[in-house]
């Protein structure tokens, strides 16, 4: 009797750290990460399968094109290497079954990946860590780069080893359930509260404006602003600016307008 062929943990946790170091090494045109997803399955490859001419197809097979967000698409990975497992020890896989699962599953994951990453994490820790960074204090890029590099790993490393674990059903089942659009949709909702929170603080914004009543003078700020509403120029400008976008103003016009408008209410001693 054959004696079955297994993974593992450390093979699998090799295969993976050939791509969290090279997913975007040779990134080109033609094939995007295709060259990086075979050399991260090289180490599943050479485990798998002791006969050269096999490992050379195993390779060949994944140098197809092949492109998605590195971090949550790493299940595709995860996935699979359980395929290539069961392939060794016999399973009837074809190689258009194994094209057939990463076409089926880069984009969508692709686009989960580069929402929760690009669009919800790397902002939310950034406007923390440039708040801490305003202060004067070294901690904010430290933070910033120590939490990045946990998170983002964790992330991965997690997506990686539940796709090995549980194959396609398991991420069809969470892209078919909604589970992953709840997730998304409150992770948002997160990420625009704390981004709403910081607006007062990253738009120091306050009016000069000032004059005489009687013997008192009055300042349009500190009397009456501040105390209706602290940061309440700030939030106006930033509804203005969210209502141009809107209206399809290009950010580049904007940046432009803002400018010119900042420059003469400064010189008048407006704001």
């Amino acid at each position: 009797m054959q004696t079955a062929k297994t993974l593992t943990k450390n093979d699998v946790l090799k295969s993976w750290f050939r791509w969290y170091m090279f997913a975007q090494s040779n990134y080109n045109y033609e094939r995007m990460q295709a060259t990086a997803f075979a050399h991260s399955m090289l180490p599943v490859i050479e485990k798998l399968y002791p006969d050269k001419e096999d490992a050379k197809a195993a390779v060949q097979r994944h140098l197809s094109f092949f492109n998605t967000e590195p971090i949550c698409g790493a299940v595709i990975h995860g996935i699979t290497i359980a395929m290539e497992e069961e392939k060794a020890n016999g399973k009837p896989i074809t190689d258009g079954a194994f094209n057939g699962i990463k076409t089926g599953l880069m984009g969508p994951l692709a686009g989960i990946g580069d929402t929760l990453t690009q669009g919800i994490i790397t902002p939310i820790m950034l406007a923390i860590c440039i708040g801490i960074t305003n202060n004067q204090n070294l901690a904010g890029p430290i933070i910033f780069l120590i939490a990045q590099f946990a998170i983002m790993t964790t992330i991965q490393l997690t997506m990686w080893m539940n796709g090995y674990t549980y194959g396609k059903k398991a991420v069809e089942q969470i892209l078919e359930g909604g589970m992953i659009n709840k997730v998304i949709e409150g992770a948002s909702i997160l990420g625009t509260l704390v981004m709403g929170g910081l607006v007062g603080r990253f738009i120091p914004l306050q009016t000069l404006i000032s004059f005489d009543v009687g013997q008192v003078k009055f300042n349009l700020q500190t009397d009456l602003l501040d105390k209706l509403m602290p940061g309440l120029i700030p939030l106006a400008l930033t509804l203005i600016v969210l209502s141009m976008v809107k209206k399809g103003v290009s950010p580049i016009k904007l940046m432009g307008i803002l400018i010119a408008l900042g420059a003469v209410t400064g010189i008048l001693g407006i704001f």
